[in-house]
Formats: structure tokens, C-alpha cells, sequence
């Protein structure tokens, strides 16, 4: 399973650039990296130094800079192409977030321009706007929002995502702490309704891996990003099964796994989550594919 000569893993975020160099790659795609309005940012961070109820553990965010001092650092780090994933937890705030995500991806080279929504009357006039201006990837918190996948107020939404083909970085799984929204029942049902959809499963769907497995191999637009999964700090409490990494080998090197860190919302260095992909030993192609190629196709990147 591996390559006669494999890259050595990078030891520090520094290290990350030489790590892509001798893969061949121009960079790294990350499709799972939060940029937020500065006031929510503050709560999101200050809910993480709690150990809220959805977190469960302590969780120091390393990154805690300013927006200009973080995209310096992605490219710093080599990461070309990199989402402003938000999420609305309430009614009423989607829509302005769209407007600040979309106005950030606009000013930032490199950045996906990224959306969400939250099951309201309105969501479909404020997802067809943010198609419109161009949005790219979109985000969906099933945990954090508190609400179902196919509450019967997103049908129309589902409907017109699945029509542009446009991704949505789903949350679906229970890690960190599961709720009755997450799973891969609640998810398999919304799949069932929409099978088109062109969907990424965050963490790989921890703790649930091998069902979000499943349904990545069921269904052709369903995929899985590798935020957290095999960095120390994740394995810790939701290690991925030894047995299915010939499963996920088989996957990204058909292009359904793509590279996530949940940057910079992460209590250890970037370059862990490069390390811990780079040491499962799943060859220079996998790791060609995940880092780069896969989010390159998806997203058309140049």
C-alpha cells in the first residue's frame, strides 16, 4: 500500500511547504476553514474556552489572530484554495452572514466563496441570491444549529443545491457530542430524498465512519473531508478504525476524500492534520489526491 519512497510528514507548519514540494503539488485545498464576523467569532472562541456543552473538552485555539494575520498564515502554510465556512445556529442570521462570507471571499485571493442557510421561509430566496453572486461551497452545522436535515423548510433548498451541483459541508456526524439531528440515519434519510446532492461529510462523520463510508460509496456526490481525523489531539477520543483504511484509500484516490482542519478553531498546529494523513501510509497518491486534486476537480480550481 505504500510508495517506495514516501514524503516524510512535516514536523512543524513551517515544514508544511517542503512537505507539498516533494508531493509535486502547487499547495494545498482546504475545504473545511472557518472565517467569521469579528463579534461571532468572539462567541464562537469564547464557547470553545468554556468547554460548551457541544465541545466537551477543553479546546485552546492555537490561531487566535486576526483575519489578515490567518490568511497570511494559509499561505504561508501553501494552502492555494481554502473555504469562509460559517453556519447559522437561529433564524434570521443566515442571510447576513452570507453577505459577510461572500464580501470576504471577494477581497481574499484564494478563498471559496462560501455560504449557508437554516430551515426559514426564506431560505431559498437567500441560498438562489448567494448562487447568484457566486458562492461556491456551502455550510451546514447540524449539531450546533439544532435542527433536522430534512426539515421539511430546506426540501427546496436541497432541491436547488442539487440542481448547480454545488457542495454543502455538512456536519452530520455526533462527534464532538452527538445530538438526535446528527448520525448517519438522520443524514442517509436526507440522501434518500436527494440523492444528487453533492454533499461533504465533516470529520470523516466521527464517530460513525464506517455508515458515512457507506454512504460515500452508495451515493455518487457524496463526499467525506478529513477535518481532525488522525491528529493526535481527535484520536484521542474518536479513532478511526484501522480495518477501513483500505475503504478510504479506495475513496480518495476516486476523489471522495478531500483535505479539512477546521483552521484555525484547533487546539494543536496545522501541521498535524497533514501529518497524521501523510502517516497512515496510504501512499503519495492518496496523499496527491486528498491535499490538492480532489478539491481541484470539485471546485474547478486552476
Amino acid at each position: 500500500m505504500t510508495d517506495a519512497a514516501p514524503v516524510v510528514p512535516p514536523a512543524a507548519d513551517d515544514r508544511v511547504p517542503e512537505f507539498c514540494r516533494e508531493l509535486g503539488l502547487p499547495g494545498l485545498a482546504d475545504v473545511h476553514v472557518h472565517f467569521l464576523p469579528p463579534r461571532l467569532l468572539r462567541r464562537v472562541w469564547a464557547y470553545f474556552d468554556a468547554a460548551g456543552p457541544l465541545v466537551g473538552t477543553e479546546w485552546p485555539i492555537l490561531y487566535r489572530w486576526s483575519d489578515a494575520d490567518r490568511v497570511a498564515h494559509l499561505r504561508r502554510l501553501g494552502v492555494l484554495a481554502f473555504s469562509a465556512l460559517a453556519y447559522a445556529h437561529r433564524p434570521g442570521m443566515a442571510a447576513e452572514l452570507n453577505r459577510w462570507t461572500l464580501d470576504f471571499a471577494r477581497d481574499t485571493p484564494g478563498c471559496l466563496a462560501s455560504a449557508t442557510f437554516y430551515p426559514e421561509p426564506d431560505a431559498p430566496g437567500y441560498v438562489e441570491a448567494a448562487l447568484a453572486e457566486g458562492a461556491k461551497v456551502f455550510k451546514l452545522h447540524l449539531q450546533v444549529g439544532g435542527f433536522a436535515p430534512t426539515d421539511p423548510a430546506l426540501d427546496p433548498v436541497w432541491g436547488m443545491l442539487s440542481d448547480a451541483g454545488v457542495p454543502v459541508v455538512v456536519h452530520a456526524g455526533h462527534a464532538p457530542v452527538g445530538t438526535a439531528n446528527t448520525g448517519p440515519d438522520p443524514f442517509a434519510a436526507l440522501l434518500a430524498r436527494h440523492p444528487r446532492l453533492t454533499a461533504v461529510v465533516a470529520h470523516l462523520g466521527a464517530p460513525d465512519y464506517r455508515a458515512f463510508l457507506d454512504l460515500a460509496e452508495t451515493y455518487e456526490q457524496v463526499r467525506l473531508d478529513t477535518t481532525m481525523a488522525f491528529t493526535p489531539f481527535f484520536d484521542q477520543f474518536v479513532p478511526f478504525p484501522a480495518e477501513e483504511l483500505p475503504r478510504l484509500r479506495e475513496l480518495g484516490l476516486a476523489g471522495k476524500v478531500l483535505l479539512g482542519s477546521d483552521f484555525p478553531n484547533i487546539p494543536y498546529p496545522y501541521a498535524d492534520q497533514v501529518t497524521g494523513l501523510a502517516r497512515l501510509d496510504l501512499g503519495d497518491d492518496w496523499l496527491r489526491a486528498v491535499c490538492w486534486k480532489n478539491a481541484a476537480t470539485l471546485f474547478n480550481l486552476p
